[in-house]
Parts: C-alpha cells; sequence; structure tokens
C-alpha cells in the first residue's frame, strides 16, 4: 500500500509544558526573505508568509571532517534546488519531493525565537517547511532517535506549540525503511522533465492496463533503452505504480495507478 508520506514516521510526544518552567512564551519568528532581507516579529505573523518564496535562515556549511553530509538536492516540486544536511534529511527531502500531496518544500525555513526556563533566548530552525495541496502546512525536523536528546525535545515540543498555534502539523521523523528509500531515490534519479516523452508515455500506459513484470512491460512497449527512462519518470509521477515496500526490480508488477486504485493491480508505495 502507498504510504503517505505527510502523516508522522515518528513523533516526540509532547509533554505538558508547563513541566518545563515554560510558562505561556512569546514566539517570535525570523525569516529571509526572497531579496535576502531578514525580517523579524511575532509568530502570529508568519501564518501569512509564504515561506515557500523565501531563502534558508542560514547556510549548510561543509567542511574537512566533519561528520554529516550537507548537500543540495534538485527538487522538481520545486524546480529548484533544496538544501539538506545530512543523509537521513536527504530521505526525508525525496520522500517529500516524491508525495504528489506536497506542493511546496523549503529547507531551514526560518528561526523560532522563545525564552527558556532560566530566561535565557533560545532558537530553533526546523528542517522542512512543506505545503500540502489541501492547505495543510507540515513543518519537519530529521533526526535519528537514537540522537535526540533532551536540549532537542525541548527545542521539538516547543516547535510543535508554536506550530499548533498557527494550525501546522508537526512531526519528528527518524530514519526511513531502506528498502522504501532506495526505492524512492532510484525513482528520484529519472524525476527531471527531460525524462517524459509523450508517444512513449502513452504506450506504457497502454502496456500496463494490464498489471505486469517492470521488464516485461517495458520491452512490450519497446526497446527498453528508450521505455525505462520514461517509464521510471511516470513511477515517479505515479501514474505508473508498484509496491514500493518490496526491492524495485526488474520482475516488479507494475499497472498504472487507475488499474491500482480498482484493486486489480500492484499499489504504489
Amino acid at each position: 500500500m502507498r504510504q503517505d508520506i505527510v502523516q508522522r514516521m515518528v513523533r516526540t510526544p509532547p509533554e505538558d509544558v508547563t513541566e518545563t518552567g515554560l510558562v505561556a512564551p512569546e514566539f517570535e519568528a525570523i525569516y529571509v526573505a526572497e531579496d535576502g532581507t531578514e525580517l523579524q516579529g511575532p509568530w502570529s505573523h508568519l501564518a501569512g508568509v509564504a515561506l515557500e518564496q523565501c531563502r534558508p535562515v542560514r547556510s549548510f556549511p561543509s567542511y574537512r571532517g566533519q561528520l554529516n553530509y550537507p548537500g543540495w538536492y534538485w527538487s522538481a516540486t520545486m524546480g529548484r534546488r533544496v538544501g539538506f544536511e545530512s543523509w537521513v534529511e536527504r530521505d526525508h527531502l525525496v520522500a517529500l519531493d516524491f508525495d504528489p500531496m506536497v506542493t511546496a518544500i523549503v529547507s531551514q525555513p526560518f528561526w523560532l525565537l522563545w525564552k527558556g526556563p532560566s530566561g535565557r533566548a533560545r532558537r530553533h530552525a526546523p528542517d522542512f517547511f512543506a505545503r500540502i495541496a489541501d492547505g495543510a502546512v507540515l513543518v519537519l525536523d530529521s533526526r535519528p532517535l537514537e540522537r535526540i536528546g533532551a536540549r532537542d525535545r525541548e527545542a521539538f515540543e516547543i516547535t510543535e506549540r508554536a506550530c499548533d498555534l498557527l494550525g501546522w502539523r508537526y512531526a519528528v521523523w527518524g530514519c526511513m525503511d531502506e528498502v522504501l528509500v532506495a526505492n524512492q531515490r532510484w525513482l528520484a534519479g529519472y524525476r527531471h522533465p527531460r525524462c517524459f516523452d509523450a508517444v512513449m508515455a502513452e504506450r506504457l500506459r497502454e502496456v500496463f492496463t494490464q498489471p505486469q513484470a517492470l521488464m516485461a512491460g517495458a520491452e512490450q512497449a519497446g526497446d527498453p533503452i528508450a521505455t525505462l527512462p520514461v517509464l521510471y519518470h511516470l513511477m515517479w509521477r505515479h501514474e505508473l505504480v508498484a509496491d514500493l515496500s518490496l526491492v524495485l526490480s526488474d520482475r516488479s508488477v507494475v499497472c498504472t495507478a487507475v488499474v491500482a486504485e480498482s484493486g486489480a493491480g500492484a499499489h504504489g508505495g
């Protein structure tokens, strides 16, 4: 079955915020406009900001000996590069880009400012901001569960509380299933529009109205050298689907999304 990645994969259970000494904190936000101007104001102001048009609030450092792996990923959803700071973030970024319900993705979208129990100023920049087709917003932090410490937990709880005030969803995602990650990364290699060919795409749609093995269908449509890039592009676009909880191979059963939704064929992961 297809996994709706907008749902919380892993979430740090919220605690009573008053127990941490954070009673009715006053939240503020910092974001960077499209022209590079840094703006700060009340947290409530952020609800009216088109964050998908803004820049990351901080850079992605790269230096010799660092333990994380930052980089840039060209997002088909955004039509431009989106940054990430670790392989876990990269996997989540690919998953967001793969989900057809996600209409915009921004990394390091804003600073959330508040005062901790001692009155000391604190701030946290979530890893991603995603706008969903139904109008919802998902704010996401990517962190392996074993690396969530007390300071992180406090930041996540405060971020969740702040997001609740705006009617936004907040989640903390851990490491994804390795098979699903590998499959989505493979399909992401064919995400660019240059992999699409209208004539070949129509031929593949006709072939896979009958669920069948991936390679058998590709060969039926034509020379696999020409058909496979288009086939994988259509899978990226969810027009053709397979069970991505299993290793994607030449034997994977593929069919059109219409057939899958009818219950007569494979289901995309």
